[in-house]
């Protein structure tokens, strides 16, 4: 693989996104009780320490131990590394569709490494609007993930209105 500006910000990309969750797992674990919950904002933005043993919102997390290894680090390592081959080969993505998967990856890579790294993964922040309007727990990983998710979304729309 050549080194280009193009793979360096895909690395970059994804090492920061990498960095900055892993970053904030180890300052939760270490500063925030298991259990508690702190306000960071009212009852808006919440800060708690949970150890998440499944995937999305915890589901998966009663699978049996073959099945958790297969669906939660295997699947996941190698759809990665197909999505970042994709990612590398394919020259016609642009900026933002570039930061998007970078994006995923990293995020996807943090939570693998957790997950083979200490069993679980930590979540820490919450998000209550209203009883309705409410996030899961989640990490950076998670927010990173969805993020590229929602460019890409919003990329494909863009892209469908302009062609019709």
């Amino acid at each position: 693989m050549k080194i280009t500006r193009r793979n360096t910000f895909i690395f970059i990309t994804i090492l920061l996104t990498i960095a900055v969750d892993q970053i904030s797992k180890v300052l939760v674990r270490t500063y925030v009780e298991a259990g508690s919950t702190s306000p960071i904002i009212g009852d808006f933005l919440q800060l708690m320490n949970v150890e998440n043993d499944g995937a999305f919102l915890g589901m998966g997390g009663d699978l049996n131990p073959t099945l958790k290894l297969i669906l939660l680090l295997i699947l996941p390592v190698i759809v990665l590394g197909l999505v970042l081959r994709h990612v590398i080969q394919d020259k016609s993505l642009d900026t933002w569709s570039l930061f998007a998967f970078a994006s995923i990856i990293g995020g996807g890579i943090a939570n693998v490494y957790d997950r083979f790294a200490y069993g679980s993964v930590t979540d820490f922040l919450y998000i209550h609007v209203t009883d309705v309007i409410r996030t899961g727990i989640f990490n950076f990983a998670d927010l990173s993930v969805t993020t590229g998710m929602i460019i890409l979304v919003v990329k494909m729309f863009r892209k469908k209105k302009s062609q019709s």
